[in-house]
């Protein structure tokens, strides 16, 4: 292989093992080989970039990721021996703007391949309330002569692409070209799991706009922004309780606003997620007499996630969506 090797000692190696760090089992049986393997050695940010890495990769990678299961990826602090972990390392893959410790160790190392996320597909500013049903409802302030909500100036670049499936599939191209690049030794085999995975993501994609072709209703809430994207390629339109920052606190009336729109929109349910507490989402759900479900953001698989991988999740996820929207 054309890529670089460092060697450390074993007491090094073994302050590595300590950080815990979730090397996926699918492309190493060895936890504590975080880099220097006689594989492609790949850091990935969290779990949406690790599986990336994971399934382009196959057999020729190792990849670890920083951020371990059930952890919530926005608070992640990259330690010291993290940030020399990387140094050990082939590539780093992540998505720069979602966790600022990450972006600061990895600009700041000398690993040979760096891969942001971010730049190989098109990000958007959302706000707390994105898609097309908040396009209609800027339209008709603007009709009004109102002013409404600022949500662009409150967003900001929205980072969670990976939640729509052709956006995680225009990233995934990028990822295996990287990967072909740096390591030309196994190029074919890249491009050949990268086409792969892009013609299941495709697949996805098809799945979701036919299961959300006949539904009655396009509005859903959830305690995170993170669906922006999702809601804007199927026609939804998401009402978040906080911003893109999951632990940020609902001012009371935007939490009034939900309720008298749940009510005119026939809203049925509010959406919580499994690494971010659902104290909101419930008592939001209490006070208007609606349900609460799981909507999972997929930073992160745990032993509560519905299901084992992305695809699975994602198509756990469509089925919420469908029994809150009425969906045949």
């Amino acid at each position: 292989m054309n890529v670089r090797r460092h060697y450390i000692s074993t007491a090094a190696l073994a302050a590595v093992t300590a950080l815990g760090l979730g090397t996926l089992t699918a492309c190493s049986s060895d936890s504590a080989a975080a880099g220097n393997t006689d594989k492609f050695d790949v850091v990935a940010s969290f779990y949406p970039m690790a599986f990336l890495a994971e399934q382009i990769g196959g057999e020729h990678v190792n990849v670890t990721s920083l951020t371990q299961p059930g952890q919530e990826p926005h608070d992640l602090e990259i330690s010291a021996k993290q940030t020399a972990q990387l140094e050990e390392s082939d590539a780093a893959l992540y998505l720069k703007g979602l966790q600022p410790s990450v972006d600061e160790a990895i600009g700041q190392s000398p690993v040979t391949t760096k891969i942001d996320a971010a730049t190989l597909t098109t990000l958007e500013e959302h706000g707390s309330e994105a898609g097309g049903h908040a396009d209609e409802h800027a339209h008709e302030e603007e009709e009004h002569g109102e002013e409404g909500h600022d949500h662009e100036h409150e967003g900001g670049k929205d980072p969670h692409i990976w939640l729509d499936p052709v956006k995680y599939a225009e990233v995934a191209e990028g990822v295996g070209k990287a990967f072909e690049k740096a390591d030309p030794d196994h190029a074919a085999d890249y491009k050949k799991n990268t086409e792969a995975l892009v013609k299941k993501l495709g697949e996805l994609d098809s799945t979701f706009k036919t299961g959300l072709a006949d539904k009655k209703n396009d509005v859903f809430i959830t305690t995170h922004a993170a669906f922006g994207y999702l809601a804007e390629r199927y026609g939804l339109t998401e009402e978040a309780i906080s911003g893109l920052d999951p632990e940020s606190e609902p001012s009371g009336a935007r939490v009034k606003e939900l309720q008298e729109m749940a009510k005119a929109d026939g809203v049925t349910t509010v959406f919580y997620e499994t690494l971010v507490s659902d104290k909101t989402a419930k008592t939001l759900a209490g006070d208007t007499g609606l349900k609460t479900d799981v909507l999972d953001p997929l930073e992160g698989i745990t032993d509560g996630s519905r299901g084992d991988d992305y695809f699975q999740v994602m198509e756990a996820n469509l089925k919420a969506l469908q029994t809150a929207l009425g969906s045949k």
